[in-house]
């Protein structure tokens, strides 16, 4: 007994820890300065952005349990790690620009997330292969990387400070009308 209580005592501020690294996607909290928590390696004037935005897709039931499954909404998440993610600027206006670049990533981030879940609830039928997302997983990751190359290119890295709030707002107009393919939601079935 004792050394299950000093096992959970040692694992608890561990897992507390990895977790507080970790921020989860939510319309109502913005980047703030103090996410960006990586080694940072200024050098000579450089200025860079980093932000370590992923969405992961996992789920696990048993074949009954997935062929009645349509919503996958819950098993799709946009993250941010905090500590692989970093800010570098010689100044507080550059790196207020750069943390808006950040923020930008993040919120395109959950737009392919939404994107996804909505490619799985069309395509999945009752006698779907349990692999049928991978080919959707990898499409989304190609279309997100291009438009996040794109979004860098024409903001300069979010130093175009106009472009960037014209690209950002069309961005969360975009979340806004795939509401149905939220974490939490549920999307409406289709009538024929």
């Amino acid at each position: 007994m004792r050394l299950l209580l000093f096992v959970f005592a040692y694992l608890l501020p561990i897992s507390f820890a990895i977790s507080q690294n970790v921020i989860d996607w939510n319309p109502k909290y913005e980047l703030q300065d103090s996410d960006f928590q990586a080694s940072r390696h200024e050098s000579g004037g450089n200025i860079s952005v980093y932000a370590a935005c992923t969405v992961g897709f996992g789920y696990q039931m048993n074949g009954y349990q997935f062929m009645f499954t349509k919503n996958f909404n819950s098993k799709v998440n946009t993250t941010f790690t905090r500590n692989a993610s970093y800010i570098i600027a010689a100044d507080t206006i550059s790196r207020d620009k750069l943390l808006k670049f950040a923020r930008a990533e993040f919120d395109l981030s959950e737009l392919y997330a939404r994107k996804f879940r909505q490619l799985m609830f069309e395509k999945k039928n009752a006698f779907s292969d349990p692999n049928f997302y991978q080919k959707l997983y990898e499409q989304i990751h190609v279309e997100l990387a291009a438009r996040n190359s794109q979004l860098s290119l024409d903001t300069n890295a979010g130093l175009a400070d106009i472009r960037l709030k014209e690209q950002h707002e069309k961005i969360l107009a975009e979340i806004d009308a795939l509401a149905d393919f939220c974490k939490e939601c549920k999307p409406k079935k289709k009538k024929d």
